[in-house]
């Protein structure tokens, strides 16, 4: 299941989950890390599954600079070379899906399908929304415990917690000799790509992808009750109508819940009836 290829001058690690053909590329969001979708992977979706570790995140190589939209496009386009992948179906959470319709508009040949999860034109205070998430990475923790404890009580979780949500954070950080944690992602590479990321013309960009595209949409609030999602559905109904062949579908949970649990089975099910529905 664990792999790795050289692409782009870095090494990337992915996850190939088996399974139908064609193959799915899966991209995680800003700072995570290809388990965020072993839930995906365990549900009823037939399809092969490429989960990427994004370069700066997880067990890739991690470049001191290079976090631009069309450094990590490159990453991809790479990996798809070496696996003689012609064209896939590509998909992404938050910042993946930004890269989804990226790919799909710069390198249409090699994308024939989109699958956007929560994702797009973001909340105004995206900064502010996703501070408390980004804050893990600039921390050094006493251990492995003390950190699984400390991102298990975050306000987005909203007391939500199984084996794969834990497994997903387990990957998330190298443990030291004195038993200490951190996690892999620098913090200098995350906001390198989050300046870079929100700098491009995603109007733009979104209005080039002619792929169909399946918008999948977590309007639960990200923290307390009554906290705003990370795309409002204000941000959706644009985001929707500025792709060119796009299919909304709203889905429980919120920006991170939505991908655990029996929310993805409800996401799995929601892409094989879009797959079949456009032909595959």
């Amino acid at each position: 299941m664990d792999k790795y290829t050289q692409t782009n001058n870095i090494i990337l690690h992915y996850l190939d989950h088996p399974g139908d053909e064609p193959p799915i590329i899966v991209m995680h969001g800003l700072s995570a890390n290809a388990h965020f979708f072993d839930g995906l992977a365990a549900s009823s979706l037939p399809n092969r599954l490429l989960a990427v570790d994004l370069r700066g995140r997880g067990q890739s190589d991690k470049p001191a600079t290079g976090y631009s939209m069309a450094e990590h496009a490159a990453d991809i386009l790479g990996l798809m070379d070496n696996l003689g992948l012609e064209q896939v179906i590509l998909a992404g959470h938050s910042y993946g899906g930004l890269l989804t319709c990226y790919l799909a508009a710069n390198y249409p040949e090699r994308v024939s399908k989109c699958i956007v999860m929560d994702s797009g034109f973001m909340h105004p205070s995206v900064r502010e929304l996703i501070k408390p998430s980004l804050d893990r990475l600039k921390q050094r923790i006493p251990s492995w415990e003390a950190y699984r404890d400390g991102v298990k009580s975050a306000a987005y979780w909203q007391g939500y917690w199984d084996t794969a949500v834990e497994n997903y954070y387990r990957a998330d950080v190298q443990t030291y000799d004195d038993g200490s944690v951190r996690v892999r992602s620098k913090p200098e590479n995350i906001a390198e790509a989050v300046d870079k990321g929100l700098n491009e013309p995603w109007e733009e960009i979104f209005g080039r992808v002619q792929q169909p595209t399946l918008m999948l949409h977590a309007p639960g609030s990200f923290g307390a009750p009554g906290t705003p999602p990370v795309v409002p559905p204000t941000q959706a109904e644009e985001t929707v109508g500025a792709l060119g062949n796009c299919r909304y579908r709203a889905v429980p949970g919120n920006h991170m819940t939505m991908l655990f649990g029996e929310n993805a089975e409800v996401l799995a099910q929601e892409i094989v009836a879009f797959l079949e529905e456009t032909g595959d």
